[in-house]
């Protein structure tokens, strides 16, 4: 079996989420991943982070990694209001981007990056790694084969309570903070895969004393009267779940529902039956691998993660916040 080739990786940021891709991308070597650079907002952080995971370059800025002409892909791994400068800057280029989730602050944001790499011809995907788990292949499956009918109500949701820290990214509108951002997006992403686009949005919640959104319950209103009861929040403690309630059978993708390794199937009046489907590593792995291949095979964006519900996901979530009379600092 001939070696697969290489695709070379750069990382933008050296914050935690840079660290487990990178512990990732070592995972995958006899794949053919290979982190071959690192930019951050100083040199010495470059080096350190080039040094801990091996990889052969550091650059003292996010502009300095762009410019690398050995690199394929850049994830990107720095808060959510730099998402779309550092990803239009590594397209204009010619440097494919794994952007991490969520996407851009708003979909006018994520519209622009989407244009500018279609325009540059350059593979672009937000990295919503829980669309690539088995336990979503699964579900997937179980919709195609038309067992459960049609979908009526999608619930869930989920709550942790963070130390309170104005200056966190979690709590700081300027860097895009907020629970609905940051966890919402999640439940957001899984009923848009489930659903569609909502034709309502529905929004109510609490903003905390730095001015973000500390907890969002949403409803959506899909066709054919299909609805999603979701909520997310940062004042009180539940492990997040989702249950898809159909006209045949109900499926519980059991917490977290960011990396289910679990489903509950139930049927009519029949037992439930519990399925487990098994992730490796910290699960970050398998959307790596769709970047890979999508590299090799000159595709330009993830069937599984459409850039056009990315942007559709992020008119959602741009709903609810005018419903909570919330805008970032860049967007006034």
């Amino acid at each position: 079996m001939s070696k697969p080739s290489a695709v070379c990786f750069g990382i933008l940021g050296t914050g935690r989420m840079a660290a487990t891709i990178a512990t990732e991308l070592a995972a995958l070597r006899s794949s053919g991943a290979q982190l071959v650079a690192v930019g951050s907002r100083t040199r010495a952080l470059a080096e350190q982070f080039a040094q801990r995971f091996g990889a052969a370059r550091a650059y003292g800025s996010y502009a300095d990694l762009a410019r690398d002409g050995g690199v394929d892909v850049v994830y990107i791994a720095t808060p959510p209001a730099q998402h779309a400068e550092n990803a239009l800057a590594c397209i204009a280029h010619g440097r494919s981007v794994l952007c991490e989730k969520p996407f851009a602050l708003n979909a006018r944001e994520a519209l622009a990056m989407v244009r500018a790499a279609r325009a540059r011809r350059v593979f672009l995907m937000e990295a919503m790694w829980t669309r690539f788990l088995p336990a979503l292949a699964a579900v997937r499956a179980l919709l195609a084969s038309g067992s459960l009918g049609p979908i009526r109500v999608v619930t869930g949701g989920g709550g942790f309570v963070p130390q309170f820290d104005p200056r966190a990214p979690l709590f700081n509108p300027a860097l895009g903070g907020g629970v609905l951002l940051d966890a919402g997006v999640y439940l957001v992403s899984l009923a848009s895969m489930l659903l569609g686009p909502p034709l309502e949005v529905h929004a109510a919640g609490e903003l905390g004393a730095s001015g973000v959104d500390e907890q969002v319950s949403l409803l959506l209103k899909y066709p054919q009267g299909a609805q999603a009861l979701l909520y997310v929040s940062l004042r009180a403690r539940r492990s997040p779940d989702l249950e898809i309630l159909a006209e045949r059978a109900s499926v519980k993708l059991e917490a977290p529902v960011f990396r289910p390794t679990r489903l509950t199937v139930t049927a009519g009046d029949a037992p439930a039956e519990v399925r487990d489907y098994p992730v490796e590593g910290s699960g970050y792995g398998p959307q790596l691998l769709e970047v890979m291949a999508a590299l090799r095979g000159g595709r330009l964006e993830s069937a599984l993660m459409p850039l056009a519900e990315t942007v559709a996901v992020l008119h959602t979530m741009d709903a609810a916040r005018a419903a909570l009379g919330l805008r970032f600092p860049q967007e006034s």
